[in-house]
């Protein structure tokens, strides 16, 4: 399932464990003009209320963007599923779990760009942080085009009905078709979505969150527009999947032409000692995230290939509504990230520590009401609200909700690791995870259905990623206990 921590591409990046996580704070200032409004300023305020603010800020403008991000695929649903019909909406799915699972094809370079980053716009150095840019953006679009080469010159020799399970109501031409445009989406949109990097470490935050629902708004009238025109399958999920790409463009173009033209790409600034230095801290975060997207993603495909792709739709609706769940944990905890590397950084960990269980709370009451809600109320929804009848069971809603409030009681924990840059346990407990998970899901859909995925996947996730996260959370609080204290 996808989502941990936070949505998809959203998630909070852990710092390189051999270099102290540079925390700007919120009143930190910068050579290049940002607004106030995203930097969550507050002048004449001590410390401690502006942190506090920056906090609720990018809360309170997150919550716009990521409400439209989640009603538009939502809204989807029902459009998409009736003119495609379940096996090549199935089909649709398998391939988004493909890209979910290719998430690594950057070698982390977006997350390893973002922590480069913050220090130099916390010291104004805008032409080392055009130097990390320019080396991403070079490094980036070099294996994004690679990477479509590679895809339309083989397109042909690959079975694609065979790689998703195709059933024979979808032709290999259709199944190919429908394959390639997903896939050059993802590919295309690696190196324009780095901008959103960029505008997170420049305290332009709201904005870049703001770009992505709009991004996100987008897809709902182009596929809308497909559809209404009636034109082939692989055109509409072209539609819904170019939106974020052409978005994308247009905020690469505004921010580096007016917010941020210091730090716009060139070929001048290219430094290979720079770029070596940027992939070595970004290595680390490819490791992570290949674990973890692989372990999120493969929900689709084990059970493509178990029980069918129609069974893929009745397993994919039910859980994108629930990864809703995933858009309130990131909202609620990832503004915590910066707070704790602040905290830490001044030996605040009586903080820290109590911050962070007031949160493990808060987190897991604030799921708790709508994951019960779905459970309860999930069956009508689908009923009355798709035109399709789903294959599902009634314990499937159950266990997707237990999986959200396990994710969202860990999400704290996991903020302040990221803060203090301790990342090794989260490597062992994630790589334990994906091996045992990947074979108990595969035994779990081969005998018992669909509705035993989830539960698989959370003892799975109770048995090697909680005692590994409960681990790094101490060791990151007893590496800044002899920290002096600095009154905030």
């Amino acid at each position: 399932m996808s989502g941990r921590h936070t949505i998809r591409g959203d998630r909070p990046p852990t710092p390189d464990p051999g270099v102290k996580p540079a925390v700007s704070g919120p009143d930190g200032s910068s050579s290049i003009a940002v607004d106030e409004s995203d930097a969550g300023q507050v002048g004449g305020h001590p410390p401690g209320s502006s942190r506090a603010w920056g906090i609720a800020s990018w809360i309170a403008t997150a919550v716009l963007g990521r409400v439209v991000s989640a009603i538009v695929p939502l809204a989807l649903i029902p459009v998409t599923l009736a003119y495609l019909g379940p096996d090549l909406y199935g089909l649709w799915m398998a391939v988004i779990a493909l890209t979910g699972m290719a998430a690594f094809a950057d070698l982390g370079l977006g997350n390893g760009l973002l922590t480069r980053l913050a220090p130099c716009c916390a010291s104004g150095d805008d032409h080392l942080g055009r130097r990390y840019v320019s080396s991403a953006y070079a490094m980036v679009s070099a294996i994004a085009l690679a990477g479509c080469a590679v895809l339309w010159l083989g397109a042909g020799l690959v079975p694609w009905r065979a790689v998703f399970n195709a059933p024979d109501s979808i032709s290999p031409a259709d199944a190919r078709a429908l394959t390639l445009t997903c896939l050059t989406a993802f590919l295309l949109n690696m190196p324009l979505s780095l901008v959103n990097r960029v505008q997170f470490a420049y305290r332009m935050g709201a904005r870049s969150n703001l770009w992505q629902a709009a991004g996100s708004a987008s897809s709902l009238p182009l596929a809308l527009g497909a559809v209404h025109a009636e034109l082939p399958a692989a055109v509409v999920v072209a539609a819904a999947v170019t939106g974020p790409v052409l978005v994308n463009l247009v905020n690469t173009c505004w921010t580096f032409g007016r917010r941020l033209p210091g730090l716009a790409p060139t070929w001048g600034a290219l430094d290979p000692a720079t770029g070596r230095g940027l992939l070595r801290i970004s290595g680390l975060f490819g490791v992570v995230t290949v674990l973890m997207t692989v372990a999120d993603n493969a929900d689709s495909l084990i059970i493509a290939h178990t029980r069918g792709l129609s069974e893929v739709t009745a397993y994919a609706v039910p859980a994108r509504l629930f990864t809703q769940l995933g858009v309130i944990v990131m909202l609620v905890n990832q503004p915590f990230w910066p707070a704790h590397g602040e905290a830490l950084a001044a030996g605040r960990v009586t903080w820290v520590r109590r911050t962070a269980r007031r949160m493990t709370l808060v987190s897991t009451a604030i799921v708790l009401l709508p994951a019960a809600a779905l459970v309860l109320w999930g069956e009508w929804l689908f009923t009355t609200w798709l035109p399709v009848p789903l294959l599902g069971d009634r314990w499937l809603l159950p266990g997707l909700a237990a999986w959200w409030l396990i994710v969202a009681a860990t999400s704290p924990v996991f903020m302040v690791q990221n803060a203090a840059g301790v990342v090794r346990p989260q490597l062992v407990g994630y790589a334990a995870y994906l091996g045992l998970s990947l074979v108990g899901k595969w035994y779990g859909a081969t005998h018992f259905g669909i509705s035993a995925v989830p539960y698989v996947g959370a003892a799975c996730y109770l048995l090697t990623v909680v005692p590994a996260a409960l681990h790094g959370y101490r060791r990151a609080l007893t590496a800044h206990a002899s920290a002096p204290t600095v009154e905030r």
